[in-house]
């Protein structure tokens, strides 16, 4: 038998809330829900998808925190429907402790999230669905190190305790809405976030609806493949290089031809023309720097945008040649911003204690045609290992254009440390490669 408030749930003094704190409840609602099927796929090795996976939980956080802020306004202005006076003391006591219990968690897990993420030992940007820069949580970013690691361990102990009663809240939630749609007849409180729910119907289609969004929106947070990094540099300009002066003073590499052309003194030999000095190079613009690896067996390129190169080379004096590169190991790029943000802390280059890295070659030797060998030495992060660059060369004129490629042992320099410093998601083995444009100073 259909009761009068099964007719008309508008009539019980419950009534209804209003279209727009409806609607938040919903949005809210699915946000919880992606953020925990989310957390499910966050765990494990780090790989580029649980990277851009962790991305998307962190711009999720701030929605759910945002809206959750709208909801509390909109709420403190608009007087929310009394509860249905049929039901028990205890209910009604019960339902409110998890409504508090929900704003809590709405508040609190975004905001211990947003700590974390801002007191990290890596400065890793935030940046909303990839394309909204978020900042850091204030006064956070500039502690020191020491206090940056209790609010880090502080925001994360909260974090995963609030974590914890999500699920207890929502068997609550759920369970008590549940009751009053099916069993409950005078009681139509699924009517008052459903408009138009009539109470004790098993098959009442917002009830179905609502179950197939909450089953729709978990397939989503495991099928959904957000955006992951970006794999490769992407193509830019780079800053002209420049060279340092000719060890050799430029009138003396002048006057050589001549003095080897003049005629010695009558009855003696002329005195053998000194042996040519190596030229000095400029580097163009639009030489590059790059490195190439893996990650999680996908390939990974990068590049330095900003280095310099002092060339003194000859093919035909190679005993005097010399180079030394300069690179600002903070201005790596891989295509990723949110990455490269991470590149320059002390897990990788530490560019903070080794801004620089550097490779200088005083020892060279011919492998082929147009083919050479520099024996030098790479420092990095504070390393200095011997460094064989194999080099091809070819000169028209007062033009050269070389390229070259080695390959290093990452590891044996310190570059990934902590959990990177396993060789089974990024390989030790790392490949460096040259190109470079240069004119006769």
């Amino acid at each position: 038998m259909t009761t009068a408030v099964a007719r008309e749930p508008a009539a019980a003094a419950s009534g209804r809330y209003s279209a727009v704190a409806v609607l938040l409840h919903w949005l809210i609602a699915a946000g919880i829900v992606l953020q925990v099927t989310l957390s499910y796929r966050m765990g494990g090795p780090p790989t580029p998808t649980s990277f851009a996976v962790t991305q998307l939980h962190k711009s999720v956080g701030i929605t759910i925190l945002l809206l959750s802020l709208v909801r509390i306004a909109w709420r403190l202005m608009n007087r929310p429907p009394p509860m249905p006076q049929t039901m028990a003391r205890w209910e009604r006591e019960l339902a409110r402790v998890v409504h508090v219990g929900f704003y809590v968690i709405m508040i609190g897990m975004p905001l211990t999230g947003w700590v974390m993420v801002s007191a990290s030992r890596i400065a890793v940007p935030t940046l909303l669905y990839g394309a909204i820069p978020w900042p850091s949580f204030p006064g956070l970013s500039d502690l020191a190190p020491g206090a940056k690691r209790m609010w880090r361990d502080a925001g994360e102990t909260s974090h995963v305790v609030l974590s914890k009663f999500i699920y207890v809240l929502l068997a609550l939630h759920v369970a008590g809405a549940l009751k009053h749609q099916l069993f409950s007849r005078d009681e139509p409180v699924l009517a008052r976030m459903a408009p138009g729910a009539i109470t004790g119907r098993w098959f009442e289609l917002r009830l179905i609806a609502i179950a197939a969004a909450f089953f729709g929106v978990i397939a989503f947070g495991w099928l959904v493949t957000p955006p992951r990094p970006g794999m490769a540099a992407t193509p830019a300009p780079v800053a002209q290089k420049r060279a340092v002066r000719p060890q050799a003073d430029a009138a003396t590499q002048a006057a050589a031809p001549l003095a080897a052309a003049a005629p010695g003194p009558p009855g003696r030999a002329a005195a053998p023309a000194p042996a040519a000095a190596p030229a000095r190079w400029i580097v163009q613009p639009g030489s590059t720097l790059g490195f190439q690896t893996a990650w999680s067996g996908q390939p990974l390129s990068g590049r330095f945008d900003k280095w310099k190169a002092d060339i003194l080379f000859s093919p035909d004096a190679l005993d005097r040649s010399r180079l030394s590169v300069t690179i600002d190991v903070g201005s790596v790029n891989t295509g990723d911003q949110q990455r490269d943000a991470s590149l320059p802390s002390d897990d990788w280059f530490d560019a903070t204690a080794h801004p620089q890295a550097t490779f200088t070659a005083s020892r060279f030797s011919k492998s082929g045609a147009d083919r050479y060998v520099a024996h030098g030495r790479l420092s990095l992060r504070g390393v200095s290992r011997p460094v064989d660059l194999p080099f091809r060369l070819h000169i028209t004129g007062d033009k050269a254009e070389a390229s070259g490629v080695t390959s290093l042992d990452r590891t044996a320099f310190g570059v990934g440390q902590g959990e990177w410093k396993q060789t089974d998601q990024i390989p030790a083995k790392v490949t460096v490669s040259v190109h470079l444009t240069a004119k006769r100073g």
